[in-house]
């Protein structure tokens, strides 16, 4: 009985905690409360890590886009700039020719809303012009702070993650020894700048960055204490730890198996991350294998609320 009561406190506690689950976007209503939101990840780029080549022709993109929509996502993330560890970054012109022609075709055929993956004001202001209803910056403002002006004059939410560096020099940064205190003072200072340049509160959503300056132990650690992050600021959070290479370097730690596939392992651990994640609080996981994973978020939930 105590370690189910444990557990619950766990699950309920977080997400209880913060206030504004019904966020209103430009046009849009995100329901972060009676649901966890599958993010589906739509890279147009020939470099991004994981997916980089498959869906930089405009055609492919507009047609994999339907199909996150179809599997089950509640938001579509569109980015035209690689942020793999050691990639360098692209001008926004060359940024805004990957985004910008697939938000054109995708206008009036998308039901759910979209995000624009981006840290460069010229884009993000671009995509919300076509359509797009949240700024997802990965450097926490950091980049161009003025993205939270862009965010206040429109209404589109804002998503801040807490990085280290840049993606070409972020892995190569010595690593922090308190990587609650680096996270949450980093995030801090971002929901500071995006209050202060006039964004509501209540548009906010934070991202602990997972695989972005932090060793294998500290991704561990943050997808395992994100209820901590609800509590210091009463906000939703977003887990993105979608095939990321700390799921590899821990299994080849854990596992003593001879027949292993890495694209399998990497599915599997993007759905056990996923699942703590929402246990612990994350209100949306950021994906690419959206139908497996809109499969094992809605699994998860009904075994929650089974009580």
């Amino acid at each position: 009985m105590k370690k189910t009561a444990l557990l619950k406190k766990q699950i309920r506690n977080p997400q209880s905690a913060i206030r504004n689950l019904k966020m209103k976007l430009i046009r849009s209503t995100l329901d972060l409360e009676t649901r966890v939101q599958v993010m589906g990840v739509l890279n147009v780029t020939p470099d991004s890590f994981s997916d980089g080549g498959k869906f930089d022709d405009l055609e492919r993109a507009v047609e994999r886009a339907l199909e996150i929509e179809a599997e089950g996502a509640d938001i579509l993330d569109i980015g035209g700039e690689s942020t793999r560890p050691g990639s360098r970054s692209v001008n926004a012109e060359q940024e805004a020719a990957r985004v910008f022609p697939v938000l054109e075709r995708l206008q009036g055929r998308l039901r759910i809303p979209i995000s624009v993956d981006t840290s460069k004001l010229e884009v993000a202001r671009g995509a919300i012009e076509r359509g797009a209803e949240l700024i997802n910056d990965i450097s926490g403002l950091r980049f161009e702070p003025e993205l939270a002006d862009l965010a206040a004059e429109t209404g589109a939410a804002l998503i801040l993650m807490h990085s280290r560096g840049t993606p070409e020099t972020m892995q190569t940064l010595p690593p922090v020894e308190n990587i609650f205190g680096e996270v949450f003072g980093g995030l801090r200072w971002s929901i500071a700048q995006a209050v202060e340049r006039g964004v509501e509160r209540s548009k906010l959503i934070l991202d602990p960055g997972i695989g972005f300056g932090k060793t294998v132990e500290q991704n561990l650690q943050l997808i395992n204490g994100i209820h901590q992050l609800t509590e210091e600021f009463d906000l939703p959070v977003l887990l993105g730890a979608s095939r990321k290479s700390f799921i590899k370097r821990t299994l080849d730690r854990q596992m003593t198996a001879t027949c292993r596939s890495e694209e399998r392992e990497r599915l599997a651990g993007t759905i056990a991350s996923s699942v703590i994640g929402i246990l612990r609080g994350a209100r949306i996981v950021r994906v690419h294998d959206i139908a497996e994973l809109s499969a094992a978020v809605g699994l998860t939930e009904a075994i929650l609320k089974s009580d």
